[in-house]
């Protein structure tokens, strides 16, 4: 008998199909000494007019896991929702546990294995709810937080009542795991039409006598887009909550979930309405049988006091109403818009004038204004020499550019600048010292007397500046006339090493000083302590005796979707109870590489500081960042992802192979990078060797005084450096011509 049941019905979905049913055969568990006995595909062609039962009878000839099933179409009704398709798979199922997947969604990897472990860890429950996530139509990935029902602390199993918030979890039947026994035993089957899902969630949440949650997504859902939506998509919600209704007054003793469901339909009802409203395709006869409909249909369930005031648009509305509603709402946007159409172009040209009053008033000596990261706070090498100012030429004054969420970041003693604001253009105008690792505001006029040091992001190893200018995929909006203009302005541009210097030089052509000193987001590494990095780690919450290991990869130009090569769980897992695993997504991505918590893995992208996680990092995994660099200087092990490099190489384009000098041992694919930490080739003498070079060659200025070096030079005009190391070479001015290919001048080095 196999361990699970996996049913998928398949209407209209040839496109998608096989993705689906591979992601379900491709699953990796073992149970007993025979798994490929353990799963049972039963795909069911729904009468299907395209090649999905010719895609179901190929996966049957050649996997003996797969089972076909085929319905016959039925004319007067194309289409008549997957509940038919369920049932008769579900007739055929002989797992212990049932699973429903549409034909167009797909399995996480490795969601069987999970399923089974929970299930056996959770007592073999009625049923397990797990996460999901929804792919949109355009193919991006919103997985949204795992909501805290789904949480898998506390007893499991339980009972409904324990956790009842579950009834306003999404009522798909494709979230869950469901043990046949118990649906034979409720005599539980879908019904027919459309909403077919909204009786079965809640009935067999209702009959379930045991419950356990999963929190990782298992299913990922493709949301659908097509024509103009069925009149019966939305009248066929009345019969399916006629059934749930119906489904209580047959069980007396779950009377009590009467008020609760009472509320989400409400809840539902409200929420089909809006898009009744709006649908295109009906007619205003449709929509207000609708209305009328949906109003009869509370008035029926309805129970006193289970509704609240938002539930009034479904309790006393009608078509007429909503569309009045409609157009005061649709007025007051139009107003909206009117007075932010004469406000805009004033307030824009009230700054224009400020901003040129502001430019004739004397600068002020004692004032410096700093940003970073197109003002995503107090960070990188602008914050190292803002402390340094502070430190060092206490009369000087500055000021800090940055949005209202990074407000924390920024010290107390340093004032806070809104970008765009009055402010903000009063401090550009008349602050003496400019500091930036990007650009300020294309608007910015630089004025005689003032100085822009240009401090840029580190080492590259990308390519950057003009040499994007023949690689559209990763330049496709950088406008190389203003970059241009803006290193016209810069006085001083800051450089790590050589190469950062040929590579910026080339990059930025401009009359700009090169001040080759290293890089001052670095001298927290040089002068950091084991005290001050165990601190760290009993902040961030991390075992004390744990091998940590950073992942941080970095942002792909080629792909709009985010890159993730590596199954973090299976990593954490296959490291070991040493290991800790910390990731950090890029910030172009705008969200975390791991959503749902995993064992011995803590997201650490919203962290605001990523020196403070090189610190805590035993190990570092990366691909193309420029993080290696900088982690160089703290002579640790250093891991190179390079499962793309082909792709990157011709989307972004390197100035340099990674693989020729690497710093450290450079895997391929997930099972040499899981092979390297288990051989221990990840810390082993040749990988101490490859890191010494790559130190030597990338950070020979980095002796936790390149900040000091730059404020004395910049802010104070003392030429009394101090140095360590290789001794400071003059400081380069360059003309506007070109210079050579930094890999040219590496190659002949």
């Amino acid at each position: 008998m196999p361990r699970f049941s996996v049913i998928v019905p398949a209407y209209k979905l040839q496109a998608r199909l096989h993705a689906c049913l591979e992601s379900v055969l491709r699953q990796t568990y073992e149970i007993d000494e025979s798994p490929a006995f353990d799963l049972e595909v039963i795909a069911v062609d729904a009468g299907s007019p395209d090649s999905c039962g010719e895609i179901i009878d190929e996966f049957a000839a050649r996997d003996p896991r797969v089972t076909a099933v085929h319905l016959p179409a039925d004319p007067a009704d194309p289409g008549q929702g997957p509940g038919p398709a369920r049932n008769a798979g579900l007739a055929r199922a002989t797992g212990d546990y049932v699973l429903f997947l549409d034909g167009d969604d797909t399995l996480a990897p490795h969601a069987l294995r999970d399923i089974a472990d929970r299930l056996k860890a959770s007592g073999e429950p009625d049923v397990l709810v797990f996460g999901h996530a929804r792919i949109h139509c355009s193919g991006a990935t919103e997985q949204p937080p795992v909501p805290p029902q789904l949480t898998e602390s506390g007893p499991a199993p339980f009972q409904l009542a324990e956790r009842p918030a579950l009834l306003r979890q999404p009522a798909p039947s494709w979230n869950k795991a469901y043990r046949r026994e118990f649906l034979e035993r409720e005599g539980l089957a879908f019904p027919p039409g459309r909403h077919t899902d909204t009786f079965w969630s809640y009935a067999t949440l209702l009959a379930a006598s045991s419950l356990s949650t999963l929190e990782r997504v298992c299913v990922h859902h493709r949301e659908r887009r097509g024509p103009a939506v069925a009149r019966g998509r939305y009248f066929d919600l009345f019969p399916q909550y006629d059934r749930v209704f119906g489904f209580l007054d047959s069980r007396p003793e779950l009377g009590s979930w009467r008020p609760v469901l009472a509320r989400r339909m409400a809840d539902h009802l409200a929420a089909v309405s809006a898009a009744v409203l709006t649908a295109p395709g009906l007619s205003a006869r449709t929509r207000a049988e609708f209305f009328r409909l949906a109003r009869a249909h509370y008035g029926r369930h309805r129970v006193p006091g289970a509704a609240g005031p938002r539930h009034a648009g479904v309790r006393f509305g009608t078509y007429r109403t909503y569309r009045v509603l409609r157009g005061l709402r649709a007025l007051r946007a139009h107003g909206r818009a009117f007075v932010s159409a004469l406000v805009r172009p004033a307030r824009t040209a009230a700054l224009r004038l400020h901003y040129r009053v502001q430019r004739s008033l004397p600068l002020r000596e004692d004032l410096a204004v700093f940003s970073a990261y197109r003002h995503r706070g107090y960070a990188c090498s602008p914050a190292a020499i803002e402390a340094k100012l502070r430190e060092l030429a206490p009369g000087v004054r500055t000021a800090w550019v940055t949005t209202p969420e990074y407000d924390t970041t920024v010290p107390a003693p340093t004032r806070r600048l809104r970008p765009g604001g009055f402010a903000y253009f009063s401090t550009l105008a008349r602050a003496k010292y400019l500091v930036n690792n990007g650009e300020f505001d294309h608007r910015l006029v630089k004025r005689p007397g003032q100085i822009l040091l240009q401090t840029h992001h580190g080492t590259p190893l990308k390519t950057v500046g003009l040499d994007l200018m023949d690689r559209p995929a990763a330049s496709h909006d950088i406008d190389f006339a203003r970059l241009l203009a803006d290193a016209d302005k810069w006085d001083f541009a800051l450089s790590a090493n050589r190469h950062a210097t040929l590579a910026g030089e080339r990059a930025f052509p401009a009359a700009y000083t090169t001040l080759e000193y290293g890089s001052p987001r670095n001298d927290v590494l040089r002068r950091a302590t084991d005290v001050d990095s165990a601190r760290l780690r009993d902040r961030l919450g991390i075992p004390g005796r744990s091998t940590v290991v950073l992942y941080a990869p970095t942002y792909r130009d080629y792909s709009r979707s985010r890159h993730l090569p590596l199954d973090l769980e299976r990593l954490g897992r296959a490291l070991g109870p040493e290991f800790f695993l910390l990731t950090r997504a890029h910030h172009a991505y705008g969200a975390p590489l791991n959503r749902a918590p995993l064992p011995r893995v803590l997201d650490v992208t919203g962290h605001p500081s990523v020196e403070e996680l090189l610190l805590v990092a035993d190990a570092l995994v990366t691909d193309y960042s420029s993080l290696m660099f900088d982690y160089a200087n703290l002579d640790r092990p250093i891991v190179i992802l390079d499962d793309d490099r082909e792709a990157y190489e011709a989307a972004r384009g390197t100035y340099f192979d990674l693989r020729g000098g690497p710093p450290g041992a450079v895997a391929r694919t997930e099972d040499e990078l899981i092979d390297i930490f288990t051989t221990g080739h990840w810390r082993g003498s040749r990988s101490a060797q490859l890191r010494a070079a790559f130190r030597a060659r990338f950070c020979p200025y980095d002796d936790g005084h390149a900040a000091e070096r730059v404020v004395r030079r910049v802010f104070l005009g003392n030429p009394g450096l101090p140095q360590s190391g290789p001794a400071l070479p003059e400081q380069r001015t360059r003309g506007t011509e070109f210079a050579p290919a930094a890999t040219d001048a590496l190659t002949r080095s």
